[in-house]
C-alpha cells in the first residue's frame, strides 16, 4: 500500500519544530551576547549582588518588545515615581536580523509556497519564541539600594534602618502581548523584504510592487546603523571614553542613527532631559534637550550649535537616490517611475513610521520624602518623542521624489530579460 509523503517543509513536521527552535535559540543567543557586551561597556559588571545576568535579561525582555516594571521606595519614610519605556535597539536589530534569516533559510529558492506552510512554520517558531521570552521575563527582577548622601531620607533611613531602594521586574501580561506583536511584526517583514522567500499563490502578482521598495528601504536603515559603526569607532579611537561609546554602539546605536535619518530628510523630534540621567547620546543632541521644558531637535536647532549638522541633509539626499536607483533596478521593467514614486513614498512612510514608535524614549525617576517633595539629585527624566505627521509626511515626500528620480536614473541600467518583460517561454 502506497503512502503519500509528507512534505520535508510542512508546518506541523518535526522539521519545522527543529528550524524554530535553532531560529529562537539563536535569536536569543544573540540577543545574549550583544546586551551583556554593551552593559559591560556599560560598567554594569561591577553592580553589587550578582544582578548583571538579571539585568541582561531585563534587556533582552525590552529589545524584545518586553515591558519592565520599576519601583522604589523607603518604607513609610520614602516613595519612587519611576517608569521606563526605551527599546535598545542594537540588540532588537541583532536578534531580528538572526532570527529572521534562520526562518527564512528553509524557504529559499522557491517561488511560491501553501499559506499553511508559512502560517504552520510561524506557529511553532511563535510558540518558542514567547516561551523563551517568558523565562527571561521571569528572570528579568532586581532590588538594588541606592545612595542618598547626606539627604534627609538617608539620614532618617540610617536611623530607622530603612534605606532607598529602587528595583526593577518584567510585566508579564504585557510582555507577552507585545513580544507577540514583535515576533509576527518580524516574520511578515522578513516575507516581505527578501526576494528568495516563497509567497502564497494568490500575492506572487503583488512581488514586484512590494518587495524591491521593502528591500531598498531595508538596505537604507542597515546602511545608515553602518555608518554609525563607523562614526562610533572613529570617535572612541580620537575622543576618548572608548567603553562608554562601545555601549552605545552595542545597546542604542540603531536609536541615534535612525533619529538622524529622519532628521535628515527634516523630521523633527521634540524632547526634554532633567536631572543628572540623561540618554546614551552624543553631547549636541543633550545640550538641545537640556531644559526645563521642551525642546524641538531638528537640523535647524542643531545647526546653531554646530554647523556640521547640515551634513545630514547632504547624507540623506545621497542616500534615498540611492534607494531609489536600488529599488528601480530591482523592479520589472514595465514599472513607470511614477508607480516607482508611489511605491518607495509608501514604503519610506511606513518605515520612518516604525522608526518614529521604536525610538520613542519615556524615562522618569523621582524620590519624594514623605510625599511632599522630591530628593534633590535623585530625580531625573528624560523624554523624547517624534514630531510624527512632519516626520512621516516628509518620509512619503521624499521617499516618491526618490522613487521617480531613482527611476529616471535606473533606465539604462535595466538588462534584458527581467522578469515583468513578458516572459514567453511555456511552462511545462
Amino acid at each position: 500500500m502506497s503512502r503519500k509523503p509528507r512534505s520535508p517543509s510542512s508546518g506541523g513536521s518535526a522539521r519545522a519544530w527543529r528550524d524554530a527552535l535553532v531560529a529562537v535559540v539563536a535569536g536569543f543567543a544573540v540577543m545574549t551576547a550583544v546586551a551583556a557586551a554593551g552593559l559591560a561597556c556599560a560598567g554594569a559588571g561591577d553592580l553589587p549582588g550578582g544582578a548583571f545576568p538579571r539585568v541582561v535579561a531585563a534587556v533582552v525582555v525590552m529589545a524584545a518588545g518586553g515591558a519592565l516594571e520599576v519601583s522604589g521606595g523607603a518604607g513609610v519614610l520614602a516613595g519612587a515615581d519611576a517608569s521606563l519605556s526605551a527599546l535598545p535597539l542594537s540588540v532588537s536589530l541583532a536578534g531580528a536580523l538572526t532570527a529572521g534569516s534562520c526562518f527564512l533559510h528553509p524557504l529559499h529558492n522557491r517561488a511560491v509556497a501553501r499559506p499553511r506552510e508559512l502560517v504552520g512554520r510561524a506557529i511553532p517558531l511563535v510558540f518558542l519564541w514567547l516561551l523563551a521570552l517568558t523565562g527571561a521575563a521571569l528572570f528579568a527582577r532586581q532590588t538594588f539600594g541606592i545612595s542618598t548622601g547626606d539627604s534627609p531620607v538617608g539620614v532618617i533611613g540610617e536611623l530607622l534602618d530603612s534605606a532607598p531602594t529602587v528595583g526593577f521586574r518584567a510585566d508579564l501580561p504585557a510582555t507577552l502581548l507585545f513580544g507577540l506583536l514583535w515576533i509576527l511584526g518580524l516574520l511578515l517583514i522578513a516575507l516581505l523584504v527578501s526576494r528568495r522567500a516563497p509567497l502564497p499563490a494568490r500575492l506572487v502578482r503583488y512581488h514586484a510592487a512590494l518587495r524591491p521598495s521593502a528591500f531598498a528601504t531595508m538596505l537604507l536603515l542597515l546602511a545608515y546603523v553602518a555608518l554609525g559603526v563607523v562614526v562610533g569607532l572613529v570617535v572612541a579611537a580620537t575622543q576618548g571614553h572608548a567603553a562608554r561609546t562601545f555601549a552605545v554602539i552595542l545597546l542604542a546605536l540603531p536609536n541615534l542613527a535612525w533619529i538622524a535619518f529622519t532628521l535628515g530628510f527634516g523630521g523633527a523630534w521634540e524632547g526634554r532631559v532633567e536631572g543628572p540621567f540623561g540618554l546614551p547620546m552624543p553631547p549636541l543632541l543633550d545640550d538641545v534637550l537640556r531644559g526645563s521644558e521642551l525642546s524641538t531637535v531638528d537640523v535647524a536647532s542643531l545647526a546653531e550649535r554646530d554647523s556640521r549638522a547640515w551634513w545630514l541633509v547632504a547624507v540623506a539626499a545621497v542616500l534615498l537616490l540611492g534607494t531609489g536607483v536600488l529599488a528601480a533596478v530591482r523592479s520589472p521593467a514595465h514599472v513607470r517611475p511614477w508607480q516607482h514614486a508611489l511605491h518607495l513614498g509608501v514604503a519610506l512612510a511606513l518605515a520612518t513610521l516604525v522608526v518614529c514608535l521604536l525610538a520613542s524614549v519615556q524615562a522618569q525617576f523621582g524620590l519624594s520624602l514623605l510625599g511632599i517633595g522630591e530628593v534633590d539629585g535623585l530625580g531625573g527624566k528624560v523624554v523624547l518623542n517624534p514630531a510624527l505627521w512632519r516626520t512621516v509626511g516628509l518620509a512619503l515626500l521624499w521617499g516618491a521624489v526618490a522613487g521617480f528620480l531613482g527611476a529616471l536614473l535606473a533606465r539604462p541600467l535595466h538588462r534584458r530579460g527581467r522578469v515583468g518583460e513578458g516572459a514567453t517561454t511555456p511552462v511545462p
